[in-house]
C-alpha cells in the first residue's frame, strides 16, 4: 500500500520472525534489540553464512546448532577495549571506589562483559585501591564463546599500546606492563586478578537479579536494546543494588528518559555514573 507509513518491509517481517525463531527454539531473547545494528548484523552474517535470504538463514539455523552457534556470535560482535572512556575508569577511582572502601566486603556486577576486557580493567583498578580482595565480581554475558575467552585472559598484543594509554589516562598507578605477560603475540593477564571472579551465563532479556551488589558496571550493552527491554535492565539493575549502591553505564547511554531515572542521583554525569537513592 503506496504511502502507508506503518507498512513493515520484507526484511523487517523476516528479521522479527527470525528472533522469535530463535527464542522459540533457543530461549535467546534478540526481539526487543534495535532494528538497525540488528539489521546490520543479520545483514552481514547473510551474506558471511552464504545464505540468500533471511528466511534461508532462519531455516538454517532451525535445523542446525552450529548455524545458530555461528548467528550468535554476528548478533553479540563484541566491541570493547580495556579502560574504554578512561574517564570513566577516573570516575570511578575518584569518586566511587573511596565510598566502597567503606564496605567490608563488595559485590560486583559486570553484566555484558563481553569477552573480558571491561572486568580485568576493573579488577586492576580494585587492585590498586586495595579492594580487589575483599571483592567478588560476578562477570556475565549471552554469548559462552565470549566467555570462554574472558575466563583465558589473553588478549593480542598488538592492543596493548592503545590499552596502556587508556590506563595511564584513567590515573593508572603502576607500568601497565606489570599485569600481562607477552608470549607468542598474545598479552596473558596475571591469573590473580581474577581469582574472585566468576564468569556465568545471563541475559538481560530473560534471567533474574543478582542480589545485593554494590556496584554494577553495564556499558555499551543496552544502546542495542529497544526502550521495552532498556526498561526491563535498569529495573533490574535498581533490585540487584543495595540501598545507595552504583551504577556506571556506557558513554551514550543515559537513564534520563528512563522511568528509573528519579530513582537515581547522578554522581559523575559525564561520567555515566550514578547513585541509587
Amino acid at each position: 500500500m503506496p504511502g502507508h507509513h506503518h507498512h513493515q518491509s520484507d526484511i523487517e517481517i523476516e528479521l522479527a520472525m527470525l528472533m522469535q525463531a530463535i527464542y522459540m527454539k533457543y530461549s535467546y531473547d534478540f526481539r526487543d534489540y534495535t532494528g538497525a545494528s540488528q539489521k546490520r548484523r543479520v545483514l552481514y552474517a547473510m551474506g558471511q553464512m552464504d545464505c540468500h535470504t533471511i528466511s534461508e538463514l532462519q531455516s538454517r539455523v532451525m535445523h542446525e546448532v552450529s548455524a545458530f552457534s555461528a548467528l550468535l556470535q554476528y548478533l553479540t560482535i563484541p566491541v570493547t577495549e580495556m579502560f574504554r572512556d578512561p574517564a570513566y575508569f577516573a570516575g570511578l577511582r575518584e569518586q566511587v571506589l573511596p565510598v566502597l572502601s567503606t564496605y567490608p566486603s563488595l559485590k560486583i556486577w559486570v553484566a555484558g562483559c563481553s569477552t573480558g576486557e571491561e572486568v580485568y580493567s576493573l579488577a586492576i583498578l580494585l587492585k590498586e585501591e586495595g579492594l580487589l580482595e575483599r571483592s567478588i565480581i560476578y562477570a556475565t554475558d549471552i554469548n559462552p564463546q565470549s566467555l570462554e575467552k574472558a575466563k583465558k585472559g589473553v588478549f593480542p598484543l598488538e592492543s596493548m599500546r592503545q590499552y596502556t594509554e587508556n590506563y595511564q589516562a584513567s590515573g593508572g598507578r603502576r607500568a601497565f606492563s606489570d599485569y600481562y605477560t607477552a608470549a607468542y603475540n598474545a598479552a596473558l593477564f596475571d591469573r590473580a586478578l581474577c581469582e574472585n571472579v566468576t564468569f556465568a551465563d545471563h541475559s538481560l532479556a530473560t534471567d533474574s537479579v543478582f542480589a545485593e551488589t554494590q556496584f554494577i558496571s553495564c556499558r555499551n550493552v543496552m544502546i542495542y536494546f529497544k526502550r521495552k527491554l532498556q526498561e526491563r535492565a535498569l529495573g533490574l539493575f535498581h533490585e540487584s543494588l543495595c540501598h545507595r549502591g552504583f551504577l556506571g553505564l556506557g558513554s551514550k547511554e543515559s537513564i534520563d528518559f528512563s522511568s528509573y531515572g528519579p530513582r537515581f542521583e547522578a554522581v559523575a554525569k559525564r561520567e555515566r555514573l550514578f547513585r541509587k537513592l
